[in-house]
């Protein structure tokens, strides 16, 4: 159970792949022929001249090897410069069993969470307009109500910031059923618990921007997407992109299929159940428009979708919680690399993989898509990223040394185990803070690594000490940090996520570093006694030896293993609906399994609450009748099992009734 909740902690963080494959087949395919790259003056920090020769010759160098080490099937990267595409390139496949290959202006891809930057667009032409303030508790804008917590109403702010509070939302989040894709329903069918203040903690919310949208289409007049396509999209010349759900026909024959991994079956269009949130198909061409766009401050060709002052509002510092670490902007977040202020944003569908990457400075913008999941921990995006801006945008290390001891100390005092922020709380999926808790440690050589952030091997990267309770990636750029209040660890973060996600300790009562371990132990000694249960009957029948009690003694003998039955039979089904909803097509079979759900949190009320109490009758009248110090001593440890187990069931919410999640 606990490794399914691995790949879910996973997917909620876009951070790994679902499956490895082959990828000899995707290497021969992609195959290009290099470009010489000609030379030029000696540029600072030795530097390569950004031009179109010298791309073609890099992107040729390095996509086809990190498609092939990743199992990636197709790609397509844009690069913009000074308000006009400088490199458009497909790699591989748009469909593999036609051999179709990937064109970057007839090719669409589904660019994920990159389809917020549309959405965080059209909120600020609305702001412009006067009709949203930034600043003003969303329900004056809304014709349902988002409760306070402590008195707090959520704002404009909190939502481009992904700070409302609000706990993860992924109920048929993405599926193959057209009928789902209703952001109006999807928000007022349920609205997610508010687990923090608003402003206070940085937790992604795909329901918060789905909210954003709705607020649009409001204020407008104009539905989502019709506002899109005649205030964006059109304005852009982004004939080929659409947020429409399902595609237009005359949209369809440029889909690219969508992939796991090059050997599995296809992955079939995927439905965003909140349009603002993911929904958009976009070829690269269209992408390399919306990035000129922002690079100029909202001018594209002779037109502007936005004033230069609302655009530079949007690219600047909006909420700043982990100092030093990257900070959130309207929409966008902070993304710096080598000196360079650098404004980005990741999206993730089941298939499609992206990135849209802006430096500011040097009027440059990248969108990377990839309509592959791979192999874990394949990296395409940030490697890609890294790798351009190392080439292009190179600066030397100004680290400087840190005291030693400080360091030390630092490195303990952060030492320990952490929830993620982006997670569940009042339902099922709550289980995911127990099984899904990261771990700080401290090695040998004195980095310290945090569990969820890995190299491109799959390992824990290792950071060093660079300043106060500050450190960065060992031959990387990536840092760590933690933000303290009163001397104690509040938030860590690492520059990747800090923008959008932070880890909190994790309390003592759930800490993973005994509970885990203890909830292990628990099922096993249940899982012993169900066992045993019938192989010690066979014995004594084979024998004709009797089991040596009766009355109460014998009921309660029998009913606590009863128990112990049915909580096996809910945690076998909590292990199928875990493996089922972060396997293929999970977020859409589990729309249909709401019975189960059902059923299965019934089963653990009987199991966990009822078996802990007949546990207690059990020790009552072994203790009361003759027994040797063994059945007491296993009574005892029965008692402890379900209780613990029940501590477990009660902050995972098996416990919870309901079908939301």
């Amino acid at each position: 159970m606990r490794a399914a909740f691995g790949v879910a902690v996973s997917m909620l963080m876009a951070s790994a792949g679902l499956a490895q494959a082959p990828t000899a087949p995707i290497a021969k395919a992609v195959a290009p022929v290099p470009v010489q790259a000609t030379t030029s003056a000696v540029l600072p920090n030795g530097a390569h001249p950004l031009t179109a020769e010298d791309l073609e010759s890099f992107l040729d160098g390095f996509v086809p090897i990190a498609m092939a080490k990743g199992g990636i099937v197709g790609t397509v990267v844009v690069v913009v410069k000074d308000g006009k595409v400088l490199v458009k390139k497909g790699y591989g496949y748009s469909d593999l069993k036609s051999r179709k290959p990937v064109d970057p202006e007839g090719t669409l891809f589904r660019p994920g969470s990159v389809s917020k930057l549309f959405t965080w667009t059209a909120v600020m032409q609305q702001v412009e307009a006067g009709k949203i303030d930034l600043d003003a508790d969303v329900n004056k804008y809304l014709d349902f109500t988002i409760p306070p917590r402590n008195g707090k109403p959520i704002t404009m702010r909190d939502v481009m910031t992904h700070t409302p509070g609000f706990e993860e939302a992924i109920r048929g989040l993405i599926t193959a059923n057209p009928a789902l894709g209703d952001n109006e329903a999807t928000l007022k069918r349920w609205i997610p618990k508010r687990v923090f203040d608003a402003g206070s903690t940085p937790a992604y919310s795909n329901y918060a921007t789905g909210l954003a949208g709705y607020i649009v289409q409001r204020v407008s007049g104009e539905k989502f997407d019709d506002y899109i396509d005649r205030h964006i999209l059109a304005p852009l010349q982004m004939q080929n992109s659409t947020f429409r759900q399902p595609l237009p026909d005359r949209l369809k024959p440029m889909m690219s299929t969508g992939y796991l991994d090059p050997v599995k079956p296809v992955v079939p269009f995927e439905i965003v159940n909140m349009p603002p949130a993911g929904a958009l198909s976009a070829t690269g061409t269209d992408m390399g428009n919306f990035m000129i766009a922002h690079l100029q401050n909202g001018a594209f060709g002779d037109g502007q979708i936005m004033k230069p002052e609302t655009a530079i509002q949007m690219h600047e510092t909006a909420r700043s919680v982990m100092e030093p670490l990257n900070n959130m902007r309207l929409g966008f977040y902070q993304q710096d690399i080598n000196g360079h202020r650098v404004i980005t944003h990741g999206g993730d569908t089941l298939a499609f993989h992206s990135l849209l990457t802006l430096f500011l400075d040097e009027n440059v913008g990248i969108f990377q898509s990839v309509n592959t999941t791979g192999v874990p921990n394949g990296n395409f995006r940030q490697a890609l990223f890294e790798a351009f801006a190392d080439r292009y945008f190179p600066a030397p290390n100004t680290d400087k040394p840190y005291d030693p001891k400080l360091a030390a100390e630092q490195a303990k005092q952060i030492a320990g185990t952490y929830v993620v922020a982006r997670g569940a709380f009042s339902n099922w999926l709550a289980v995911g803070g127990l099984l899904g808790q990261q771990k700080i440690s401290v090695n040998a050589d004195g980095t310290v690594s945090l569990d969820m952030m890995k190299d491109g091997a799959g390992f824990p990267k290792r950071y060093a000490a660079i300043g106060p309770f500050l450190w960065r990636e060992v031959g990387g750029h990536d840092r760590l940090g933690a933000k303290l209040v009163d001397g104690k660890v509040r938030f860590i973060s690492a520059d990747a996520v800090s923008a959008i996600i932070v880890l909190e300790p994790s309390p003592a009562g759930i800490n993973a570093s005994w509970l885990l371990p203890a909830a292990g132990a628990a099922l096993a000694a249940v899982i012993a006694t169900v066992l045993l249960w019938p192989v010690s009957a066979i014995v004594r029948r084979r024998f004709g030896k009797p089991l040596g009690f009766t009355g109460q003694r014998l009921k309660a003998y029998r009913a606590v293993r009863i128990g112990g039955v049915i909580l096996l039979a809910a945690s076998a089904i909590w292990t199928f609906l875990l493996s089922t909803m972060f396997g293929p097509g999970g977020m859409e079979k589990m729309m249909g399994m709401d019975w189960l759900l059902i059923l299965v949190q019934i089963l653990s009320i009987l199991g966990f609450v009822g078996g802990f109490g007949l546990a207690l009758w059990n020790l009552s009248a072994v203790l009361k009748g003759p027994s040797g110090w063994f059945g007491k001593l296993w009574a005892v440890v029965l008692v402890l099992s379900f209780a613990v187990l029940l501590w477990f069931a009660w902050h995972g919410k098996l416990l919870a009734i309901g079908t939301n999640f």
